[in-house]
């Protein structure tokens, strides 16, 4: 009997510091969503780099993507015809998880995690603001903004 707690008991101090280990539990990619929205409306269709020290991903809006966890922020860039380009940092958080495997993977399984990006989380949703892009519908013989007329004067 005391041989079977040992083939037992010995397993599990070693199995029970990787079960802690954020890179078993929810490994180094996570699913994101993207939208983008003008003016609280929801604009389909646009053309969305995301970026980070991990690598690069592409998505159409409204979409998902994985993406590599990181704890470098994910850099965001929306491009669509009628719209002005659109710019969004979006940082990572620090997962809880990722503490409690100080406790029970140690500073190499905190290390691990960090270094490879399993300790963060980017927000599940991503929503970009865009503006549409202001065209001038200024006639011939409209009047500028200083009052001058734009016809030649005789």
């Amino acid at each position: 009997m005391k041989n079977l707690a040992g083939r037992i008991v010995l397993p599990m101090l070693f199995i029970l510091p990787a079960a802690g280990c954020a890179s078993i539990v929810d490994g180094t990619n996570q699913v994101l969503s993207v939208q983008t929205q003008a003016n609280g409306e929801s604009v389909a269709g646009a053309e969305c780099a995301l970026t980070s020290n991990k690598g690069s991903w592409f998505v159409r809006t409204p979409g998902t993507v994985s993406v590599h966890r990181g704890y470098d922020a994910l850099n965001v860039k929306c491009t669509k015809a009628g719209y002005q380009p659109a710019i969004q940092s979006v940082a990572s958080t620090t997962k809880g998880m990722a503490f409690g495997n100080l406790l029970f993977g140690g500073i190499i399984g905190a290390g691990v995690d960090m270094s490879d990006g399993a300790a963060y989380n980017y927000p599940k949703l991503i929503t970009v603001p865009m503006n549409p892009v202001q065209t001038a519908t200024a006639s011939p013989g409209s009047s500028s903004a200083n009052g001058s007329s734009t016809q030649p004067v005789d």
